[in-house]
């Protein structure tokens, strides 16, 4: 019987945050694969093992959780004042798509380190010694982000001390500022405007569920903001609480694609299912003392608020990094849930707690002619190489 023999594509597997993923350079990449497309799509979900009926993705490298089913291909940028370019593909665990609609925030601290370490920086803007900057296009949603990383001896520093709840062991810091992350661009994941309703806050009609006081926002990532009270929790919750309860899950699902048709995203709720990776759905809470994943206690007086939130329909164990971006944004204009959890007022950092452990982000924003603008968002996370050199594939498989 013929068989189709097994083909080998260079590739490096990453932690990026508290996420991990298999990165590409572009021109590592088959042809039929290096534009998007189904060749490109069927490409990817062999590499992670999906579609997976069982939900293991046993015959791949993804690691059957939104935060480990993730690709991401980097090339050297031809657009001025910027590196590399960087595109991320959220592939689906049990469904046959790869989602392109939006970025990951702790992949992009990989970003940078990946493109020293594979040449596709120059090397005059490299230092031996000291922080590289990395100016990073993020392809999917059309903003610039900023890679702060670490050098030592001429190589990409990875070890050190700094330590990100969620990841069990430190490493070296990667500090990113995502700029103007509510500014409308080309292939803009999100419905344009930071505020797409308009409202810092609006009542969210969601049939069958309720009507809640939601905050819908486009910066870092599109989110719906809820607060914790409204609909039955205390914003301490851990992943169990969410994730083994069939339906929370429908309740957060429907929730998510009713306020995606209200913020622009989608024309009809059916639409949602094939687009899971945005908007993402996070329930706030003023600071209450809990007991973190990790058996870490969380006292009130650590943080300025809560927040839980969802990723591919289940309760994320940290934080993704844009909904962080998109917390700072949220937490620095007065009025928003995000602000009034946090105290209310004006504010250019949080401190806030997740099932992990705590996280801190800084966001810039300024009000003209009554619009809100946030003009950067920072914060640190780490990354590392996991592993390094082919993935293999059957040559069929795209």
């Amino acid at each position: 019987m013929a068989h189709q023999p097994q083909i080998r594509i260079p590739a490096t597997y990453m932690r990026g945050g508290t996420s991990k993923g298999v990165f590409f350079r572009l021109q590592d990449l088959p042809g039929a694969a290096q534009t998007p497309g189904a060749a490109r799509d069927a490409l990817l979900m062999r590499v992670i093992g999906s579609p997976d009926p069982y939900g293991k993705q046993i015959d791949g490298m993804g690691g059957a959780t939104s935060s480990t089913s993730k690709t991401v291909i980097i090339a050297k940028s031809e657009r001025p004042g910027h590196d590399v370019d960087y595109l991320f593909g959220q592939v689906s665990i049990d469904q046959k798509f790869v989602d392109w609609s939006g970025n990951c925030g702790n992949l992009s601290a990989a970003v940078g380190p990946f493109a020293i370490s594979g040449g596709l920086v120059d090397p005059a803007r490299v230092p031996r010694d000291g922080v590289a900057i990395v100016r990073i296009w993020q392809a999917n949603i059309g903003k610039t982000i900023v890679a702060h990383v670490p050098m030592t001896d001429g190589a990409v520093q990875e070890t050190g001390d700094f330590e990100l709840d969620g990841v069990t062991f430190p490493a070296a810091e990667v500090q990113l500022e995502f700029l103007d992350p509510a500014a409308e661009e080309e292939g803009d994941g999100g419905g344009g405007a930071m505020f797409p309703t308009g409202n810092l806050v609006d009542d969210l009609e969601v049939p069958g569920v309720g009507t809640f006081k939601a905050t819908m926002i486009n910066a870092g990532i599109p989110t719906i903001f809820l607060n914790a009270e409204e609909i039955g929790y205390k914003g301490t919750e851990l992943q169990d609480a969410i994730n083994s309860d069939p339906k929370a899950l429908a309740m957060f699902e429907t929730i998510r694609a009713h306020g995606a048709i209200r913020m622009g995203l989608i024309k009809d709720v059916s639409e949602a299912a094939t687009r899971q990776h945005t908007p993402k759905v996070a329930f706030v809470a003023k600071p209450a003392g809990y007991t973190a994943s990790s058996g870490k206690a969380v006292n009130a007086g650590d943080v300025d608020l809560l927040v839980r939130a969802m990723s591919m329909g289940k309760l994320h164990h940290a934080m993704m990094g844009t909904a962080a971006v998109c917390i700072g944004a949220a937490a620095s204009i007065p009025g928003t849930l995000v602000n009034l959890a946090a105290g209310g007022g004006e504010r250019n950092a949080v401190r806030f707690g997740h099932p992990s452990g705590t996280l801190r982000v800084g966001a810039e924003a300024n009000q003209e002619g009554g619009e809100w603008t946030v003009t950067k968002a920072i914060m640190s996370r780490s990354a590392r190489v996991l592993m390094e050199g082919w993935v293999r594939i059957p040559g069929d498989a795209f």
